[in-house]
């Protein structure tokens, strides 16, 4: 792989990947904000910017925007989470250049409209009621309030219906005139495409942009062990089972991405195997480890019945405890397989290998081969398993979330909660 990357004099990043398999190019600028960089006040601020950069600017209307990349068959999105935003287009490469013409616009000229900033307010408020009627996604939420209180890694992206209702106009502007800067961007391309071109092109139509962010003093969170139980009238159990787990940059990452692995990954992951084939007891059942500059968490999510809720809380908590000291060379062998199988098929495209460069600029400040992956997979051993799920599953730092119908189902509360408990006990 040939990775450039070129540092331009405001402080904005290029980096490139080419590919020359495709005929398309993936470009995406990331700039390092996002909602771990709010004051409580402002929550949802981030999301809002993201949304209303969409709306037209001094001289393109939100329809032109939309126009303009269709008459070039694109497609232009963003996305913001805990510590970044991303603006990111696909087009085919001989239209970079009127793709970018129009990323560049929105991300300087932005026009921030009154009326359509109002009109997007409405959308974005929609889109929370939206969020909180889907408990599958609302109890991930849930859980990082309860693992990480008072801290904004435990807030979500899109803020609270109170907190979007007081952002108006001057203070979306104050903030991104203070946090998006070029000294806090990359801009990420991967696909048919050329280093120089695409630093030339990137000269050409970020050129004017200038200063400097506003520095930030972040805090790691302090993790709390917690039972949050939250009452819905639906049918299902949702919820989240989980522990404080690593910062991006670990160098126990490549053992923890095995034990993701090893527990949820696919169908024949441990936890899915035994929770839904064996049992029937969910439909699904899946981990995940969510990982930032300073701290991290393992969770385990699972969907199911009031009546067998205590048993897959059993089940999962009696599963991480087996991580510790269970693992055998024929699992570790099939996870280490599964593992690097996804990571491969994962990075096949241009925008998959365009995120790559962005996250692994931010956090490492270097490139990774593919191939020094997969050597790196390939060297964990079942020691180092045992050693991370000995290290994060220490009975007594389980935090557990639910959302389900609690208070129709008498004394279902309590059982949850004694299961924890039961488990917690060293």
């Amino acid at each position: 792989m040939i990775y450039r990357r070129t540092a331009l004099p405001s402080g904005l990043v290029v980096l490139t990947e080419p590919m020359d398999n495709v005929r398309t190019a993936s470009l995406g600028v990331w700039i390092d904000v996002g909602s771990r960089y709010e004051d409580p006040a402002q929550l949802g601020m981030c999301h809002f910017i993201e949304h209303a950069l969409f709306k037209g600017t001094r001289s393109r209307s939100a329809l032109a925007i939309a126009q303009a990349m269709d008459a070039i068959g694109g497609h232009l999105n963003a996305f913001t989470d805990k510590e970044h935003t991303c603006y990111y287009l696909r087009v085919l490469s001989d239209h970079l250049d009127e793709a970018m013409a129009v990323l560049s616009d929105m991300l300087l000229h932005p026009a921030f409209d009154p009326d359509a900033l109002e009109r997007e307010r409405q959308v974005i408020l929609e889109e929370i009621h939206m969020y909180e009627d889907a408990p599958d996604d609302l109890v991930h939420d849930v859980f990082a309030a309860s693992l990480w209180p008072d801290h904004p890694l435990g807030r979500p992206v899109a803020g609270l219906r109170e907190t979007v209702q007081g952002i108006g106009r001057t203070e979306l502007m104050r903030f991104m005139d203070a946090h998006s800067r070029p000294d806090a961007a990359i801009v990420a391309a991967a696909g048919r495409l050329d280093h120089d071109a695409i630093v030339a092109l990137v000269d050409r139509w970020f050129g004017g942009w200038s200063g400097h962010r506003v520095p930030v003093d972040l805090s790691a969170p302090q993790p709390r062990t917690a039972v949050t139980l939250r009452h819905k009238d639906i049918e299902q159990v949702h919820l989240c089972v989980g522990v404080p787990g690593y910062r991006e940059a670990h160098g126990d990452r490549y053992a923890l991405a095995v034990l993701d692995t090893l527990l949820g990954g696919g169908m024949s992951g441990r936890l899915f195997h035994e929770i839904r084939e064996e049992r029937g007891l969910a439909y699904a059942v899946s981990t995940y480890h969510a990982a930032y500059r300073d701290a991290g968490a393992f969770v385990v999510y699972c969907g199911t019945s009031p009546a067998a809720a205590c048993e897959v809380v059993r089940l999962v908590l009696d599963n991480l405890a087996w991580a510790r000291d269970g693992i055998t060379a024929e699992v570790l062998a099939r996870a280490k397989e599964s593992l690097k199988g996804s990571l491969m098929l994962d990075l096949e495209t241009p925008g998959s290998r365009m995120s790559k460069l962005a996250r692994s600029e931010q956090y490492f400040g270097r490139q990774f081969t593919l191939d020094e992956i997969v050597a790196k997979v390939e060297a964990v051993s079942a020691d180092d398993v045992h050693r991370v799920a000995a290290d994060l599953f220490v009975p007594g730092l389980a935090s557990l979330a639910a959302i389900g119908p609690f208070e129709d189902h008498a004394g279902l509360a309590d059982a949850v909660r004694a299961e924890v408990e039961r488990h917690e006990r060293p």
